[in-house]
């Protein structure tokens, strides 16, 4: 028997619990169906610092009361912004789940953002963007996306560009907020020790002040493109990622791209972390990773190695990911399968996993997606499958980003050819 229910309310907000009768917490959220994608190119910033302002204070509580509180009762709270998604939750013993829901929903509605909070918030985001710059194996991801995106909303940084975030006035958070923070946007999930019928009654008088929705405008579309991005710099190693086209969260072939992308490098039995760093000793970190959107996606792998090893590691990784088209093999793929749903059935028995991912699908698909169809689509990727991913990654040109000592990394071109 299913432990989801869901309920739309009058004003559109969507309320979705996963019961688990048998803990001692609750774990609960909103998550909002827009970021920095929903942005335009002059606000860039504007999704990430009303993440950040909605926390500095209320009619009813200053800053240190929204923490507080919270944090009074053990519990903690926290949010993030992504490039289609925005989620503000925490997680409480199940006593205390009406503050929290108290809490959340005030934040939302009726945050003031001071102005002089703003000002002090536009320098803390700033200092986020200064540390996320001197972290090369944190900002060469922000150079991937916008060298695989260029131009594009798609291709613009989360936290925002500097020269921009440090002149948004609060006008630019009050009209994000009005027309991207309505019911419809917006799904309230919740799981734990949670009863559903009443959270929908607190839900409803809770949410009373949500503003009206507003026709939401156009997403600039996902144009792959590719490229080359080098940045010189006086570091110990080079950073690099070598991306692709990859898939969109509807796309038929999605969960065909994870087994490829867990098979590839996923952990420690993957084919990369056992070429370059377990035969080779060509680098500490080498991994794949993947970002679906609504309608596209990247798919890339990043390494970081000495200036001596970057000419025998390129073509490695060149080599591996030609390799995995002409001889994937059945346990290969069964090993991936099962690391898959090993880690999503693990994540079950987390409230906060399970609260995230009831929040991500509604907000995606509006509806729950059972775990047995996942099992089912998992069990349903073979060999020839991953084969057809992994050709088709390679049907687009290539983005290569690095940053690092650049010496003996070659061209694009010659990179480029070797995926050919």
């Amino acid at each position: 028997m299913s432990t989801i229910r869901v309920t739309t309310l009058d004003n559109g907000l969507r309320v979705a619990t996963d019961t688990m009768p048998h803990v001692e917490t609750t774990s609960l959220g909103v998550w909002v169906g827009v970021g920095t994608r929903n942005e335009r190119a002059e606000v860039n910033g504007v999704a990430h610092l009303v993440e950040h302002m909605v926390f500095k204070g209320t009619p009813t509580r200053t800053a240190f009361d929204i923490s507080e509180q919270i944090e009074a009762v053990g519990g903690h709270m926290n949010a993030y912004t992504t490039r289609e998604h925005t989620a503000y939750y925490a997680k409480v013993l199940k006593e205390d789940q009406a503050l929290a829901l108290d809490v959340i929903g005030d934040m939302l509605q009726h945050s003031l953002l001071d102005e002089d909070e703003l000002v002090r918030e536009r320098d803390v985001v700033l200092q986020e963007i200064g540390q996320a710059e001197d972290t090369p194996d944190d900002i060469i991801f922000d150079h991937f996306q916008s060298c695989a995106f260029p131009g594009q909303a798609l291709g613009r940084p989360v936290l925002g560009q500097p020269e921009i975030i440090g002149a948004l006035p609060r006008d630019a958070l009050v009209d994000y907020i009005g027309r991207n923070y309505s019911g419809r946007t917006m799904v309230l999930a919740a799981s734990g020790r949670i009863d559903h019928d009443w959270l929908v009654e607190t839900a409803s008088k809770t949410f009373r002040d949500l503003p009206p929705p507003v026709d939401p405008a156009a997403l600039d579309p996902a144009r792959y493109t590719g490229g080359d991005f080098r940045e010189d710099r006086d570091l110990e190693q080079l950073h690099i990622v070598l991306g692709f086209d990859g898939v969109g969260i509807h796309d038929p072939d999605y969960y065909a791209h994870s087994v490829f992308s867990t098979l590839l490098g996923g952990g420690m039995s993957s084919r990369l972390f056992q070429e370059i760093r377990e035969k080779r000793g060509l680098a500490y970190s080498v991994h794949t990773f993947s970002g679906a959107y609504e309608d596209g996606g990247l798919f890339g792998v990043y390494a970081g190695t000495g200036p001596d090893k970057v000419g025998e590691l390129v073509p490695v990784m060149c080599d591996e990911l030609c390799k995995v088209a002409e001889d994937v093999t059945d346990d290969e793929v069964r090993r991936a399968r099962a690391q898959l749903k090993a880690g999503m059935l693990m994540a079950l028995e987390s409230t906060m996993s399970r609260c995230e991912q009831l929040g991500q699908q509604m907000v995606i698909f509006d509806r729950p997606i059972p775990v047995p169809e996942m099992v089912e689509k998992i069990d349903a990727v073979d060999a020839a499958a991953v084969r057809r991913v992994a050709l088709r990654l390679r049907q687009k040109a290539p983005t290569v980003t690095a940053l690092g000592p650049l010496e003996g990394l070659e061209d694009y071109e010659r990179i480029a050819a070797r995926l050919s």
